[in-house]
Parts: structure tokens; C-alpha cells; sequence
């Protein structure tokens, strides 16, 4: 069964953009959540892996977004950001930062490798471009 994601961007055509790469990759979207309301919303649908930005509709929320999700929700959570120093250390629960602009390559590589760490694959090793946490 293809992994569900959710995409957390607030700027349509980016959003559009990684969820048109997510599809073509086979993955299912579980949606786009411009801001804190419709991610926490769209997390009821149980989506494997999140891909969070920093600055929503609604502020600087994706921090408190990523922690409700990798929490509450279980769901394995990426952040996608142009300002990941804002993340310092990193977020309990979450697998770390790619950093805006990104593309196709980099995309696949943190999803691809998330997914993994997701099921557990001790062997999976990180794409450069994704700065891990913990």
C-alpha cells in the first residue's frame, strides 16, 4: 500500500508542486493545509509522513504542527523551510529539515528516506541535502 502524506504550505503553487512529485512518485496526498486548523484536520486521515513548513497562513506555526503530528498523530514529519536555523537543534519526534528551494532529486531522497526510517530500516542512509535531528 503507497504511503500517505500530508503537505503543510501555506504557497499553492509549491504545495501543487510537491504533491504533483509525491503522486508521480505512486504516494497518495492526503491534502494540502495552508495553516494549523486545516493540518490538525487533515491528520485525522492518518497520513505516514508529513512535510512541514515553517511559515503558515497562520504564523510561525509549522513548529508546533510538526510536534502535534509526530505526537498526537504518530505521523513521521519532515520540515521543508527556507529558514530551518529557525528549528535550532531540531524537534523532538521529527526527522529533520530540507532546506527551500529544493528539487525533484533532494524531494525524493528525504521522502524515500523517511519512509524507511518510518518502517524502521536501520540501514537507511540520510540524502545529504536532509540535516537530521537528534
Amino acid at each position: 500500500m503507497p504511503a500517505r502524506i500530508l503537505i503543510v504550505e501555506d504557497e499553492i503553487l509549491v504545495a501543487m508542486e510537491l504533491e504533483a512529485i509525491l503522486e508521480d512518485l505512486g504516494y497518495i496526498s492526503v491534502g494540502i493545509a495552508p495553516d494549523m486548523p486545516t493540518a490538525l484536520e487533515l491528520a485525522t486521515l492518518k497520513p505516514d509522513l508529513a512535510l512541514v513548513d515553517l511559515n503558515l497562513r497562520d504564523g510561525l506555526t509549522g513548529p508546533e504542527i510538526g510536534k502535534c503530528l509526530s505526537g498526537e498523530h504518530q505521523a513521521t514529519v519532515l520540515f521543508i523551510t527556507a529558514n530551518p536555523r529557525v528549528l535550532g537543534n531540531g524537534i523532538a519526534g521529527t526527522i529533520g529539515v530540507l532546506t527551500k528551494p529544493t528539487d525533484l532529486e533532494e524531494v525524493t531522497a528525504a521522502v524515500q528516506y523517511a519512509l524507511r526510517v518510518k518502517k524502521g530500516d536501520a540501514a537507511a542512509v540520510p540524502p545529504a541535502s536532509l540535516r537530521l535531528f537528534g
